[in-house]
């Protein structure tokens, strides 16, 4: 995965994201009751850069409108965001997650951006390829086994998140120094999945949709050593003409929520697409015990496969697959 694409709250993948989401608060809002006593603060949901999106109260009597530009409290200084969802939607989003009960720990919405700090944002925007050239030169000279993803320096400048991957822990204590003192801000190294790294490129899809997690999932894996390689049990037989690989090399988070063919919803095995290939998910009987269909990519007329016993996966054609849970229908017979 390349650098990130587009992280800029006032473009136009986040334009649109935002129209999305005002047209389901126009149309969606009377369906969710209020979640809070009466007299409680409003509750916003702000976008961030990257994609992340953070609730925040809103104590003032004015009221805020969804892609207004506001200024909010963050540690120990403020940064700037774009509102996304208010009202009933915003609150609903808080009572999945949760977080009904901390309303009144959130941190707040200072006031609306004025166009001189939206213009101050846009030019610390417009820096960050430079910021971002200083810290891989810096992380090559400590001879440092990580990948630089995303950079974001705050509004007020007093502090500076570094976003990176790396498969084992990282001694960037030197890295942290040098950056301090080159950008005189407090210096902050997040380790994220790739599944965060693809959610902060707001990338397109195969499908030519914008990404699951850029846009309407609300959460996705945090633990950098968390993630298995292995292909969820809700992956289902629908005829998908693209690869079950997303940009952050996991399994697409789309084919979890898509149609199955099972009572329960889930794949029954042995289960034969229409067109004849296998479901992802099926297992069939080889010579060494039981092997798992992953994979299928039509494209290349190739279906992966991952052995049980050992784990070892391979990939095979159409015909092979067919042959072999041929030989075990067979023996069943």
């Amino acid at each position: 995965m390349g650098t990130v694409l587009c992280s800029c709250l006032l473009g136009d993948n986040a334009k649109v994201r935002l129209k999305l989401s005002k047209m389901l608060e126009e149309e969606a809002s009377g369906f969710y009751p209020d979640v809070l006593p009466e007299g409680s603060v409003s509750i916003c949901e702000v976008e961030m850069k990257g994609c992340r999106r953070e609730f925040y109260a809103d104590r003032r009597s004015e009221e805020i409108e969804i892609g207004t530009p506001v200024i909010v409290e963050a540690d120990g200084g403020f940064d700037m965001g774009v509102v996304y969802s208010t009202g009933r939607i915003a609150l609903r989003k808080l009572q999945l997650k949760g977080l009904v009960s901390e309303v009144e720990k959130l941190p707040a919405i200072m006031r609306r951006a004025t166009e001189e700090e939206v213009r101050e944002f846009t030019e610390i925007r417009k820096r960050e390829p430079e910021i971002r050239e200083a810290c891989l030169k810096r992380i090559e000279r400590h001879q440092l086994d990580m990948k630089l993803v995303d950079i974001d320096l705050r509004l007020d400048q007093q502090k500076l998140s570094v976003y990176y991957t790396a498969t084992h822990r990282i001694d960037f204590r030197g890295l942290v120094r040098d950056l301090a003192g080159e950008f005189k801000a407090r210096i902050q190294m997040v380790q994220i999945t790739t599944r965060e790294e693809a959610r902060r490129t707001n990338a397109q899809g195969s499908c030519g949709c914008a990404l699951c997690c850029s846009t309407w999932m609300q959460k996705i894996h945090s633990n950098p050593f968390a993630e298995k390689p292995q292909m969820p049990d809700s992956m289902n037989g629908d005829n998908f003409s693209f690869n079950t690989i997303g940009l952050c090399n996991r399994p697409k988070c789309c084919l979890g929520f898509s149609k199955t063919n099972g009572k329960n919803g889930n794949c029954h095995h042995g289960k034969v697409r229409q067109n004849g290939w296998p479901s992802v998910g099926t297992t069939f009987t080889v010579r060494d015990g039981n092997a798992v269909v992953e994979g299928v990519d039509q494209q290349k007329k190739s279906i992966w496969i991952r052995y049980v016993s050992t784990g070892q996966k391979r990939r095979i054609s159409l015909d092979q697959y067919n042959n072999m849970a041929g030989k075990r229908q067979g023996g069943q017979a």
